[in-house]
């Protein structure tokens, strides 16, 4: 499975892993391991540590999950991403929108 999506131990956040290529066809994955997490709990980091691909979907997937933790006051975290990755997300600008390690 390319998305895999586990709760912390106290149940407060959510961490999603991306494995492989993190493109659209990982939309409803992607979505659905954010989608019926409790609204109480809005914690999330994206773990892209597997991930060897990112395209302009997958910055959209990420923005959709910034949508729907932002109703609720939660916070995005990503965590673990390689340098291609990273230089990806600092030309998206996307360091001004989530907290990224």
């Amino acid at each position: 499975m390319p998305v895999i999506a586990q709760p912390s131990a106290d149940g407060s956040a959510r961490t999603i892993a991306v494995i492989g290529r993190f493109d659209f066809g990982l939309y409803r994955d992607f979505r659905a391991a954010y989608r019926d997490f409790s609204k109480n709990q809005c914690r999330y980091v994206v773990d892209l540590k597997d991930a060897d691909y990112m395209d302009s979907s997958a910055l959209g997937m990420l923005l959709l999950l910034r949508e729907h933790v932002g109703e609720e006051g939660g916070k995005v975290r990503i965590a673990n991403c390689r340098p291609d990755i990273s230089r990806i997300l600092a030309i998206a600008a996307f360091d001004r929108l989530f907290d990224i390690a």
